[in-house]
């Protein structure tokens, strides 16, 4: 099994499940990556940015790892569409940048404006003006703002009278007894963490842990991800002596922190992700 480096913390979880399932079919494969780069068409150092969590990889690349590891390319392709999504949220956020080899921006989308000859000034459009224009007619800027004053007046007005309608009405409801039903305010959640929400139940079964919750052998699970599998993984994080905090179902700091020692103690890859090297320690 290779030796891969720990992926980027600030990596979505949806990126890292993506990430660790192409991982594993390398490993798999038995294949370098100069080998994977001959058979799939994209270079080595592109196989190393995608395998370390430094750039997407493309649909194509996916689907000629898949095609050439022998994997069924549908889930595999249906996991790099989450990936992709979080992937082009989180690029959204990035400063753009001037890209090697780019052209400039102002070439690819239109053509430069023609620079202004020098001494000359560039003519202003000029502005309609509000009504006829002639001897004694307001100009164009006294009359806009008149207008604007008048619109605002009336929109005072009308304010004013809305008000006094609704006070009126109020006061008649008040007269006949009827009092406006306040909203319902939302009763306040209880604590997810008061009571925890799965109970294990070790035990052991033709040779493996098992806590009851769960029988996967090969769900990948990181940082943000929820559910009974979690709960299973924590459980037997408990029970081989590594404290994931409250068995929630929830793979938060703590549980991450567990499973990362749990890696370094069996000598896999410390990334933090329960992968199918993670669940054999586990439940052995």
């Amino acid at each position: 099994m290779s030796r891969w480096k720990g992926l980027p913390t600030e990596l979505d979880p949806s990126v890292r499940n993506l990430v660790v399932r192409l991982r594993r079919l390398k490993d798999h494969s038995g294949l370098s990556l100069r080998q994977l780069a001959a058979k799939t068409g994209y270079s080595s150092s592109s196989w190393e940015r995608y395998l370390g969590g430094r750039a997407l990889p493309p649909r194509d690349a996916v689907e000629a790892l898949a095609s050439v590891t022998g994997e069924e390319p549908t889930r595999l392709l249906a996991v790099w569409e989450v990936a992709a999504e979080a992937w082009s949220g989180r690029t959204a956020t990035a400063p753009a940048g001037p890209i090697a080899g780019a052209a400039p921006a102002v070439a690819r989308d239109r053509a430069p404006e023609p620079a202004a000859e020098p001494g000359r000034a560039e003519p202003l459009e000029p502005l309609d003006p509000i009504g006829p224009a002639g001897p004694g007619a307001e100009p164009a800027r006294g009359r806009a703002f008149h207008v604007a004053v008048a619109a605002g007046a009336v929109a005072v007005v009308l304010a004013v009278s809305a008000v006094a309608v609704l006070v009126d009405r109020a006061g008649a409801d008040r007269d006949h007894g009827a009092v406006a039903p306040l909203a319902p305010s939302a009763a306040p959640a209880a604590s997810p963490r008061s009571v925890p929400a799965y109970t294990c139940r070790v035990e052991r079964i033709d040779g493996l842990w098992h806590a009851g919750l769960s029988t996967t052998r090969d769900e990948i699970l990181a940082n943000g991800y929820a559910g009974p599998e979690v709960a299973e993984a924590q459980c037997l994080l408990d029970r081989a002596g590594y404290s994931p905090g409250d068995i929630d179902g929830i793979f938060g700091p703590m549980t991450e922190r567990a499973v990362k020692r749990l890696q370094t103690d069996a000598d896999l890859v410390v990334d933090g992700i329960v992968g199918p090297h993670t669940w054999g320690a586990l439940r052995r």
